[in-house]
């Protein structure tokens, strides 16, 4: 028969942004254990509160699997002697597989033990399995407290395991599991006695603890909907900080608060920030969209004394909210063209100069990327001032405060001191993307100021050996280098990114002797990123080699290329790519050169000549809309003359203007099908 199992840990509060990795963890490290131990189970869950990680399993079996297996030992000619009795290696051999040696059984000249192991009671094996799933769990940090050697995200304070109704015994830490839980810190009236599984969740609620985040999420969402409503605004929803205060609170309600209408006067993100990131909570828009001064917030608790807690949190926004006016109107006081200078007072990274330096290097680069992709919509004028003022909202004592506004301060001061709207819009563009699944620059001076931000800060970085290994990346570069991709892949710009490294290190003082090394570490870094993204949409992995393997490193290119020779469903043209990897096999490193017809001995050159000549011009046009369907149908035509050619044509003729000619033929030839990438990749 089988049973439920229940693993509830208790600790102290768990960060937050810990728990919905934990919960996956524990999750699946459950399966891998019973799966491990064969013991067989039901359905697994997890759940967790800041205070409790909890795992529940059921239908566990009552004891594991019995496992059989047929074992080989030695040969035949060893296991028995001339008149066919066993050999000390046959005793040996069944002694060590535990039966006796008349039941080995004699197969293809070998004698095989087939052995059954016996399952044991599942009862016996729970103390240990479990706690090894609980020690197995990894955490972004861990400590230990008091006299322990153990290592956990929090002190661990209670633990409760039970297979239905009996104690699974183990301890961690010198903490004893048994079946008393604990209820909300404040509202519950302290331990109480957890009988079962089936039971847990309900009588956890009875001690306002509501264990499943998702029921407590849906709560906080009708709480914050309800209150929307009723307050006639509409609730600024984020979903991460939706998480985040889900496993912040046990057992949620949710309140409304109000602050000074005067704050409005502020920058919408200067009063949206210090309520999100710095006090979790939810922001409103009236009809027209426009900012309202309440806010909504959940509380860790029920509704006693509500105005109190409102009260409390309406006194702590306002204090955040006065600082931010007071940083806004000193702000205000110097353009940012005036702080200009005093970049030349803050180092970048050492080793790169300071954010004075840096700005310089902007605007070089800047006006080169411009140019090199032939922008005519950017004023070379704008683009100067927009890299000018870009860092220097970094002075200001609003980012000083509230780090997350950078960016944004410097775009709401710009329009303040009247720069234009593309400068202004630039400069808080060049941060984008701030994190994965973050959008992207829409404005061309944004995607060209972040893309000259991104490209000096990563080659930078390499130029003073400070290159990302395994999980250590502490100047975000792997984000970074996405962003620069993805930008390029998303506006279809042309761009060598190696001409940009080049340029870079040029404008840095590296030494030439240098550069060549650098060089050849960014490309490759770029293009394991680029490689990356592209098996994330699931293209396939000969088609991504085939398209990386070109000189030049033009993301935009690549994409185009990949996607197009996906939707032509390439890797099905197998006669195209035999026949054009023959072609390749020949001529190795030939360069193209002049084929003279007057040299043609054969028909069969002949008749490939005149195919490739009539295939060029209809290969070029289509390559340059990267209509690969076209491509191949045009490839297509030219397969039975070339396979002729390879067939009964002597490539390496006697005559050696003869021979250098047909490979000159072969080389022309691969050139038609070359635009595509390394076919060789796609074999």
């Amino acid at each position: 028969m089988s049973k439920d199992v229940l693993l509830e840990i208790g600790t102290e509060e768990i960060p937050a942004h810990y728990m919905p990795n934990v919960l996956l963890q524990i999750k699946e490290l459950a399966g891998e254990k019973f799966a491990e131990a064969n013991i067989s189970c039901g359905n697994i869950c997890s759940f967790g509160t800041p205070r409790r990680i909890v795992l529940c399993i059921s239908g566990v079996a009552d004891k594991q699997k019995d496992i059989f297996s047929k074992n080989k030992g030695p040969s035949v000619k060893i296991a028995f002697d001339a008149a066919g009795n066993p050999t000390k290696a046959a005793l040996g051999f069944a002694r060590g597989q535990k039966i006796k040696v008349e039941d080995l059984v004699v197969e293809n000249g070998y004698v095989y033990a087939d052995v059954t192991c016996a399952g044991v009671p599942t009862q016996g094996l729970l103390p240990d399995i479990l706690k090894n799933i609980i020690l197995s769990l990894n955490f972004p940090k861990s400590m230990i407290w008091g006299n322990e050697d153990v290592r956990f995200v929090r002190p661990i304070r209670w633990m409760v395991a039970l297979l239905d109704t009996d104690v699974i015994p183990f301890e961690i830490a010198h903490v004893h599991t048994g079946n008393k839980s604990r209820g909300h810190r404040f509202l519950s009236d302290g331990n109480f006695l957890i009988s079962s599984m089936k039971e847990y969740k309900e009588l956890m609620k009875k001690h306002f603890v509501i264990v499943d985040p998702e029921e407590r999420k849906q709560m906080i969402l009708e709480g914050l909907q309800k209150l929307a409503e009723e307050k006639g605004g509409t609730i600024m929803m984020d979903e991460d900080l939706l998480e985040e205060v889900t496993y912040l609170v046990e057992y949620p309600t949710v309140l409304c608060g109000n602050f000074d209408e005067a704050f409005l006067q502020l920058p919408e993100a200067a009063i949206i920030t210090p309520m999100k990131d710095h006090q979790r909570y939810f922001p409103m828009k009236d009809k027209n969209g426009k900012l309202m001064n309440m806010f909504l917030t959940v509380r860790n608790g029920n509704a006693y004394h509500l105005e109190t807690v409102q009260h409390g949190n309406e006194r702590v926004l306002r204090a955040r909210l006065d600082d931010a006016k007071f940083f806004f109107d000193e702000d205000r006081k110097t353009k940012l063209i005036d702080r200009v200078e005093d970049l030349k007072k803050i180092v970048f990274q050492d080793g790169l100069g300071t954010l004075y330096d840096k700005a310089k290097r902007l605007e070089a680069i800047t006006v080169f990327l411009k140019n090199k992709l032939s922008i005519v919509e950017a004023e070379d004028a704008l683009l100067v001032r927009a890299a000018q003022l870009a860092k220097t909202d970094l002075l200001t004592q609003m980012v000083a405060e509230f780090t997350e506004l950078q960016g944004i301060m410097g775009m709401e001061y710009a329009r303040i001191d009247g720069e234009k709207e593309e400068v202004a819009l630039a400069i808080n563009e060049q941060y984008l993307p701030r994190f994965a699944g973050d959008e992207l620059p829409q404005t061309i001076m944004g995607k060209v100021l972040g893309l000259a931000d991104k490209f000096d800060t990563i080659v930078g970085s390499f130029s003073l050996g400070l290159i990302p290994t395994g999980s250590q990346d502490p100047f975000a570069l792997r984000r970074q280098t996405i962003g620069i991709l993805n930008i390029l892949m998303t506006a279809h710009w042309k761009l060598d990114c190696k001409e940009v490294f080049s340029f870079i290190l040029n404008l840095l003082g590296v030494p030439a002797q240098k550069q060549k090394k650098i060089v050849e570490q960014l490309d490759a870094y770029f293009r394991l990123r680029l490689k990356n993204i592209f098996q994330d949409r699931g293209m396939d992995y000969h088609i991504i080699d085939c398209v990386l393997c070109a000189d030049t490193l033009d993301a935009s290119e690549a994409e185009q290329r990949a996607q197009a020779l996906m939707n032509a469903d390439i890797m099905s043209q197998t006669d195209i790519l035999q026949a054009f990897t023959r072609v390749e096999n020949m001529i190795k490193n030939t360069k193209i050169t002049d084929v003279t017809p007057e040299l043609f001995e054969t028909a069969e050159e002949k008749k490939l000549y005149q195919a490739c000549e009539h295939m060029q011009p209809k290969l070029s046009a289509l390559y340059a809309v990267y209509d690969y369907d076209g491509v191949i149908a045009v490839l297509q035509e030219g397969i039975a003359v070339i396979n002729e050619f390879l067939d009964h044509v002597l490539v390496m003729h006697e005559n050696e203007e003869v021979k250098n000619n047909r490979l000159y033929l072969l080389a022309l030839t691969f050139s038609l099908i070359s635009p595509l990438g390394d076919i060789k990749k796609l074999s």
